[in-house]
């Protein structure tokens, strides 16, 4: 799954080549996705517009429209949002093509099709049902110790489980979290009411500093993730318990462990995180 750092390469990836460009067309090729797809929206305030900015909120991409409009990207489970020519062959599972006025198509792609495409009217983006209840950016200067602190003190949730949690950190994702514990040195069976002020210091800039490597190294590809220009991410080279488990660790050479808490995979060594 596209996960923070992955959104925001493609972000990165997209935004100078599609800002200022006017989208001449849009061709809905399947409506199915995650939420039916409403084409008589992207008719109305999409087709003849002009993108004046790429932004991102969590893992959604927003394509501001000059309408006032924004369109809203989730790229779900394996969708994928890329840069093509007009004549490029047409990938399997391609759902929607938006011809730019610069000869260059952008096209999603979604073969699980849980992906979501839908648009917010003028005005309406930051109270949006979709964006709503969404926590703090995890990079932003509004998350720090203290807002973790404030959120997860009296919490009985495991911390891992909790760091996951969408009202708590806008997207940090199952990979980045369980690397940012790793880096904090908290096991993530940890109960958040348990830690210490100096521990949430500690987690939060693990967080930061997790999710800014990854994005330097153009994010983590284990299975298909591919940026705008069809690139693979490098971070899957610096995972030190991501999917690692029964391999020693490589700080201190412990067995990494897994287990499943929340329902997700979660890999910490027993001798480095407390």
């Amino acid at each position: 799954m596209p996960e923070l750092p992955e959104v925001e390469t493609i972000r990165r990836g997209i935004e100078p080549v599609i800002t200022g460009k006017k989208i001449t067309a849009v061709h809905i090729l399947e409506t199915r996705l995650r939420r039916p797809v409403n084409e008589g929206d992207f008719e109305k305030w999409v087709t003849g517009q002009t993108i004046t900015g790429v932004g991102r909120r969590s893992k959604y991409l927003l394509l501001n429209m000059s309408n006032g409009a924004t369109l809203l990207i989730h790229l779900g489970m394996s969708g994928h949002l890329g840069l093509f020519a007009p004549d490029a062959p047409l990938d399997k599972h391609t759902h929607i093509i938006f011809d730019l006025e610069n000869n260059i198509q952008v096209r999603y792609r979604d073969p699980r099709r849980f992906g979501l495409l839908e648009v917010a009217p003028p005005g309406a983006p930051a109270e949006y049902a979709s964006l709503a209840g969404l926590g703090p950016e995890p990079l932003s200067a509004e998350f720090n110790g203290a807002s973790l602190a404030e959120a997860l003190a009296k919490s009985g949730r495991a911390i891992k489980v909790a760091l996951l949690d969408m009202r708590v950190a806008a997207g940090v994702g199952n990979i980045y979290a369980n690397e940012a514990l790793f880096a904090a040195g908290i096991d993530p069976r940890r109960l958040c009411r348990d830690l210490s002020a100096a521990e949430f210091d500690a987690l939060a800039a693990a967080v930061k500093a997790t999710l800014s490597r990854a994005i330097a190294q153009g994010g983590t590809t284990l299975n298909d993730y591919r940026n705008a220009l069809g690139e693979a991410g490098f971070f899957q080279l610096e995972l030190a318990v991501y999917e690692r488990d029964k391999q020693p660790c490589l700080k201190c050479g412990a067995v990494i462990e897994r287990v499943v808490l929340g329902g997700r995979s979660s890999y910490f060594c027993p001798c480095c995180q407390r």
